[in-house]
């Protein structure tokens, strides 16, 4: 289910504020004054959102939601340890004994492909002593321990762990790493932190992207496209600012980008609301070579809670927020190129 609407990104409005009835009661509306949040915990406030009220009647959220620590300990608990969340791209993992790192929220972990090419996803911590396994990204035959040498294999088996012998209760095949269930959808990598959950791709496209999955395909959202580059951005700033950046329906693009703007058929710009994915579109001028980093036409994709899809001529590129604590978060850009297409650098 989707609904589409039209607005001016020149307009005072945020993206979500529209005349359509229906519309204003799809978005839940904070009731309660800044002041009167102080005191209350992160739960009570969240139940405190009330879907009913008209979008022009309700109050933004309260701003300890953007530095408050027990708040931000509440949104890893209930958002980013819930539900598939993407965290990398699958060109990291391209072949066997290909693995990379990362973070979310508290929770290192570490994504490999075994010698088998079965992709496995698992806490990077040993399960000794908790050490950090594996740094960076990169090819390993196995990960050891730098502390006291335990040795795993890419399917997160414990080959080898020292001077244990006569251990009592210890059972080798019982400490292998703890698994993180992993799944891929397009280029895209994706993590689940709760264990009881379907892998499959297609289940996966439904619960990630709900019926938004088909339309981000048709757009040239797919593995078809190249790997470029990444940049990573550390910020000053919690995670939803940059979110809340980019959901405004192009109200800041006049005046912030304004390069862009004069690229872009502002009028035309709509809005389309999914499950879990809001779709921005807007038509683009006419282009002046293949490489047109804008084309005819750009498509702007927002996967809550932090994943952003940025279709636009032969381009595609996407920007995931990852929060580091309350008033600090990191961007990653990753860039794709049509294949028919040579990259001669960005």
């Amino acid at each position: 289910m989707a609904m589409t609407m039209m607005l001016k990104p020149t307009s005072p409005v945020f993206f979500h504020q529209t005349k359509n009835p229906n519309r204003r009661r799809s978005f839940k509306a904070f009731s309660l004054h800044n002041s009167e949040t102080s005191s209350l915990p992160p739960s009570t406030l969240v139940h405190q959102f009330d879907p009913r009220i008209p979008i022009e009647e309700a109050l933004t959220a309260p701003s300890s939601w953007y530095a408050d620590p027990s708040f931000y300990s509440f949104e890893l608990d209930q958002i980013f340890y819930r539900g598939w969340q993407a965290i990398g791209c699958t060109e990291q993992i391209k072949r066997p004994r290909d693995f990379f790192t990362g973070r979310l929220g508290n929770v290192e972990f570490v994504v490999c492909r075994d010698d088998n090419e079965k992709l496995h996803a698992f806490h990077n911590v040993c399960r000794h002593h908790a050490s950090i396994l594996a740094h960076g990204s990169g090819k390993k035959s196995c990960f050891v321990c730098p502390y006291h040498g335990w040795t795993y294999g890419l399917d997160g088996a414990l080959l080898k762990a020292s001077r244990l012998a006569g251990i009592k209760n210890f059972v080798e095949h019982e400490f292998g790493l703890i698994p993180i269930k992993v799944a891929t959808w397009g280029p895209f990598v994706l993590l689940n932190m709760e264990q009881d959950v379907d892998s499959d791709e297609d289940i996966v496209a439904e619960e990630w992207l709900g019926s938004s999955s088909e339309l981000l395909s048709s757009n040239g959202v797919d593995s078809s496209l190249s790997y470029v580059c990444r940049r990573e951005y550390t910020i000053e700033c919690n995670w939803k600012v940059f979110c809340d950046n980019y959901l405004d329906g192009g109200y800041h693009v006049p005046y912030a980008h304004k390069g862009l703007a004069s690229g872009l058929n502002l009028d035309s710009y709509s809005t389309t609301i999914f499950e879990r994915v809001s779709i921005q579109k807007c038509e683009g001028g006419s282009t002046e070579n293949d490489y047109d980093r804008l084309g005819s036409k750009a498509l702007y994709a927002f996967v809550f809670p932090n994943f952003m899809i940025n279709r636009y001529g032969p381009w595609m590129d996407t920007n995931l927020v990852l929060p580091l604590g309350p008033r600090k978060c990191q961007v990653v850009f990753d860039y794709f190129l049509e294949p028919s297409l040579k990259f001669t650098g960005i």
